[in-house]
Protein backbone atom coordinates (compact mmCIF):
# COMPACT_ATOMS: atom_id res chain seq x y z
CA UNK A 1 0.00 0.00 0.00
CA UNK A 2 1.30 3.15 -0.95
CA UNK A 3 2.13 5.85 1.52
CA UNK A 4 0.48 9.20 2.06
CA UNK A 5 3.93 10.45 1.27
CA UNK A 6 4.17 8.63 -2.24
CA UNK A 7 0.61 9.14 -3.24
CA UNK A 8 1.52 13.15 -2.45
CA UNK A 9 4.36 12.72 -4.83
CA UNK A 10 2.70 10.93 -7.22
CA UNK A 11 0.23 13.77 -7.46
CA UNK A 12 2.65 16.44 -7.63
CA UNK A 13 3.93 14.94 -10.73
CA UNK A 14 0.87 15.38 -12.03
CA UNK A 15 -0.05 18.57 -11.11
CA UNK A 16 3.54 19.45 -12.93
CA UNK A 17 3.11 17.40 -15.94
CA UNK A 18 -0.04 19.07 -16.89
CA UNK A 19 1.37 22.32 -16.13
CA UNK A 20 3.54 21.67 -18.39
CA UNK A 21 1.80 20.37 -21.14
CA UNK A 22 0.01 23.22 -21.24
CA UNK A 23 2.86 25.82 -21.13
CA UNK A 24 1.79 27.50 -18.04
CA UNK A 25 4.46 28.72 -15.33
CA UNK A 26 2.35 29.91 -13.00
CA UNK A 27 1.28 27.86 -9.49
CA UNK A 28 -1.47 24.87 -8.49
CA UNK A 29 -2.64 25.35 -4.83
CA UNK A 30 -3.03 21.67 -3.43
CA UNK A 31 -5.57 21.83 -0.21
CA UNK A 32 -6.00 18.25 1.46
CA UNK A 33 -9.32 17.44 1.79
CA UNK A 34 -9.23 15.71 5.33
CA UNK A 35 -12.93 14.97 5.66
CA UNK A 36 -13.46 11.71 8.16
CA UNK A 37 -9.21 11.22 7.65
CA UNK A 38 -8.01 10.65 11.41
CA UNK A 39 -5.51 13.17 12.84
CA UNK A 40 -2.52 10.91 12.45
CA UNK A 41 -3.07 10.43 9.24
CA UNK A 42 -3.63 14.64 8.38
CA UNK A 43 0.00 14.96 10.44
CA UNK A 44 1.49 12.49 8.23
CA UNK A 45 0.33 14.64 5.43
CA UNK A 46 1.50 17.85 7.27
CA UNK A 47 4.86 16.45 7.76
CA UNK A 48 5.19 15.17 4.07
CA UNK A 49 4.68 18.88 2.66
CA UNK A 50 0.91 19.33 2.73
CA UNK A 51 0.51 23.16 3.28
CA UNK A 52 -3.09 23.54 2.74
CA UNK A 53 -6.25 21.46 4.19
CA UNK A 54 -9.61 21.05 3.62
CA UNK A 55 -12.85 19.96 5.72
CA UNK A 56 -15.97 19.88 4.19
CA UNK A 57 -17.91 20.23 8.00
CA UNK A 58 -17.50 23.12 10.77
CA UNK A 59 -18.18 20.28 13.61
CA UNK A 60 -15.56 18.00 12.32
CA UNK A 61 -12.70 20.28 11.58
CA UNK A 62 -13.59 22.15 15.20
CA UNK A 63 -12.50 18.36 16.69
CA UNK A 64 -9.02 18.41 14.67
CA UNK A 65 -8.10 21.83 14.74
CA UNK A 66 -6.26 21.69 17.95
CA UNK A 67 -4.52 18.37 17.50
CA UNK A 68 -2.97 18.85 13.71
CA UNK A 69 0.10 19.99 13.43
CA UNK A 70 0.63 23.90 13.19
CA UNK A 71 1.25 25.34 10.03
CA UNK A 72 -1.18 24.57 7.24
CA UNK A 73 -3.89 27.24 5.82
CA UNK A 74 -7.39 25.57 7.04
CA UNK A 75 -10.20 26.20 4.26
CA UNK A 76 -14.06 24.83 4.43
CA UNK A 77 -14.94 23.68 1.04
CA UNK A 78 -18.37 22.19 2.06
CA UNK A 79 -21.59 24.50 2.27
CA UNK A 80 -21.28 26.57 5.40
CA UNK A 81 -24.50 26.78 7.09
CA UNK A 82 -25.42 30.34 8.70
CA UNK A 83 -25.45 28.81 12.26
CA UNK A 84 -22.33 27.76 11.96
CA UNK A 85 -20.36 30.84 10.87
CA UNK A 86 -19.95 31.79 14.07
CA UNK A 87 -17.85 28.49 14.69
CA UNK A 88 -16.27 28.63 11.69
CA UNK A 89 -14.66 32.36 11.48
CA UNK A 90 -11.59 30.64 14.10
CA UNK A 91 -10.74 28.03 11.91
CA UNK A 92 -10.61 29.12 8.16
CA UNK A 93 -8.16 31.00 6.48
CA UNK A 94 -10.87 30.73 3.32
CA UNK A 95 -14.34 30.11 2.83
CA UNK A 96 -14.52 28.32 -0.29
CA UNK A 97 -18.63 27.78 -0.16
CA UNK A 98 -20.52 31.55 -0.50
CA UNK A 99 -23.23 31.19 -2.62
CA UNK A 100 -25.75 33.38 -0.85
CA UNK A 101 -25.71 36.65 0.40
CA UNK A 102 -27.58 36.19 3.71
CA UNK A 103 -24.48 33.69 4.70
CA UNK A 104 -21.98 36.54 3.44
CA UNK A 105 -23.85 39.07 5.63
CA UNK A 106 -23.60 36.73 8.60
CA UNK A 107 -19.66 36.36 8.13
CA UNK A 108 -19.67 40.50 7.80
CA UNK A 109 -21.38 40.58 11.05
CA UNK A 110 -19.24 38.37 13.32
CA UNK A 111 -16.01 38.73 11.87
CA UNK A 112 -12.78 40.41 13.48
CA UNK A 113 -10.81 40.63 10.95
CA UNK A 114 -11.49 40.38 6.98
CA UNK A 115 -12.71 36.48 6.02
CA UNK A 116 -11.24 35.11 2.07
CA UNK A 117 -14.19 33.52 0.55
CA UNK A 118 -14.64 32.15 -2.85
CA UNK A 119 -17.93 32.22 -4.65
CA UNK A 120 -19.55 29.05 -5.09
CA UNK A 121 -20.61 28.20 -8.65
CA UNK A 122 -23.09 24.95 -9.99
CA UNK A 123 -21.21 25.01 -13.20
CA UNK A 124 -23.35 21.55 -14.11
CA UNK A 125 -26.16 22.76 -13.47
CA UNK A 126 -26.70 19.35 -11.15
CA UNK A 127 -29.82 20.04 -8.64
CA UNK A 128 -28.11 18.14 -6.07
CA UNK A 129 -25.26 20.55 -6.00
CA UNK A 130 -24.91 23.86 -4.25
CA UNK A 131 -24.20 26.92 -6.15
CA UNK A 132 -25.56 29.70 -7.86
CA UNK A 133 -26.04 29.39 -11.69
CA UNK A 134 -22.97 30.81 -13.81
CA UNK A 135 -25.47 33.79 -15.29
CA UNK A 136 -26.04 34.64 -11.22
CA UNK A 137 -22.49 35.30 -10.47
CA UNK A 138 -22.30 39.14 -10.90
CA UNK A 139 -25.56 39.84 -9.49
CA UNK A 140 -23.99 37.93 -6.63
CA UNK A 141 -20.94 40.16 -6.60
CA UNK A 142 -22.56 43.32 -6.52
CA UNK A 143 -24.43 42.93 -3.17
CA UNK A 144 -21.17 41.55 -1.81
CA UNK A 145 -19.39 44.37 -2.55
CA UNK A 146 -20.80 46.23 0.44
CA UNK A 147 -19.47 44.12 2.33
CA UNK A 148 -16.13 45.34 3.95
CA UNK A 149 -15.34 41.93 5.77
CA UNK A 150 -15.49 39.86 3.24
CA UNK A 151 -13.02 39.48 0.79
CA UNK A 152 -14.00 38.13 -3.29
CA UNK A 153 -10.67 35.56 -3.93
CA UNK A 154 -12.39 34.19 -6.89
CA UNK A 155 -14.27 30.94 -7.98
CA UNK A 156 -15.12 27.53 -6.97
CA UNK A 157 -16.83 24.83 -8.40
CA UNK A 158 -17.32 20.98 -8.39
CA UNK A 159 -17.36 19.25 -11.56
CA UNK A 160 -20.21 16.87 -12.79
CA UNK A 161 -20.20 13.32 -11.46
CA UNK A 162 -19.36 11.51 -14.83
CA UNK A 163 -16.88 9.45 -17.04
CA UNK A 164 -17.96 12.10 -20.14
CA UNK A 165 -14.66 14.08 -20.63
CA UNK A 166 -16.08 16.72 -22.87
CA UNK A 167 -18.56 17.15 -20.03
CA UNK A 168 -16.53 17.99 -17.65
CA UNK A 169 -14.22 20.17 -19.26
CA UNK A 170 -16.95 22.21 -20.53
CA UNK A 171 -18.15 22.79 -16.73
CA UNK A 172 -14.83 23.60 -15.96
CA UNK A 173 -13.46 25.96 -19.39
CA UNK A 174 -16.93 27.77 -18.77
CA UNK A 175 -15.32 28.66 -15.42
CA UNK A 176 -12.76 29.74 -16.41
CA UNK A 177 -14.14 32.06 -18.86
CA UNK A 178 -16.18 33.26 -15.82
CA UNK A 179 -13.15 34.02 -13.67
CA UNK A 180 -11.33 35.77 -17.15
CA UNK A 181 -14.88 37.70 -16.87
CA UNK A 182 -14.51 38.54 -12.87
CA UNK A 183 -10.84 39.70 -12.78
CA UNK A 184 -11.51 41.98 -15.90
CA UNK A 185 -14.61 43.66 -14.61
CA UNK A 186 -13.69 43.75 -10.59
CA UNK A 187 -9.86 45.27 -11.39
CA UNK A 188 -10.01 46.40 -7.61
CA UNK A 189 -10.44 43.20 -6.44
CA UNK A 190 -7.40 40.78 -5.57
CA UNK A 191 -8.74 37.59 -7.82
CA UNK A 192 -6.42 34.87 -7.96
CA UNK A 193 -8.27 31.71 -6.90
CA UNK A 194 -9.94 29.23 -9.54
CA UNK A 195 -10.75 26.26 -7.52
CA UNK A 196 -11.94 23.39 -9.70
CA UNK A 197 -10.48 19.85 -9.62
CA UNK A 198 -11.09 17.12 -7.18
CA UNK A 199 -9.36 13.83 -7.46
CA UNK A 200 -11.20 12.16 -10.24
CA UNK A 201 -10.92 15.01 -12.37
CA UNK A 202 -7.93 17.69 -11.57
CA UNK A 203 -5.63 17.16 -14.25
CA UNK A 204 -8.59 18.10 -16.53
CA UNK A 205 -9.13 21.42 -14.54
CA UNK A 206 -5.70 22.29 -14.79
CA UNK A 207 -5.37 21.37 -18.24
CA UNK A 208 -8.60 24.38 -18.42
CA UNK A 209 -7.12 26.76 -16.19
CA UNK A 210 -7.67 26.06 -12.52
CA UNK A 211 -4.86 26.78 -10.14
CA UNK A 212 -6.33 25.57 -7.10
CA UNK A 213 -7.56 21.46 -6.70
CA UNK A 214 -9.21 20.43 -3.82
CA UNK A 215 -7.54 16.39 -3.34
CA UNK A 216 -8.88 13.82 -0.87
CA UNK A 217 -8.92 10.03 -2.24
CA UNK A 218 -5.67 10.62 -4.13
CA UNK A 219 -4.06 11.59 -0.64
CA UNK A 220 -5.22 9.37 1.81
CA UNK A 221 -7.06 6.66 -0.31
CA UNK A 222 -10.19 5.66 -0.36
CA UNK A 223 -12.21 6.80 2.91
CA UNK A 224 -14.32 4.52 5.31
CA UNK A 225 -17.44 6.08 6.23
CA UNK A 226 -19.06 4.32 9.78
Amino acid sequence: MASIKDNLDSVNNKINNALNRNGRKDHVTLVAVSKTIPVEKINEAVEAGITDLGENRVQEAEQKFGKVKKGPTWHLVGHLQRNKVKKALPLFSMIQSIDKLDTAIEIEKRASSPVDILIEINSSGEVTKSGIPPDKLFFLIDELRSLSMVKIKGLMTIGPFTSDEKLIRNCFSLMKKKYDELQTREKDLDICCLSMGMSMDYEIAIDEGSNMIRIGTAIFGERVYG
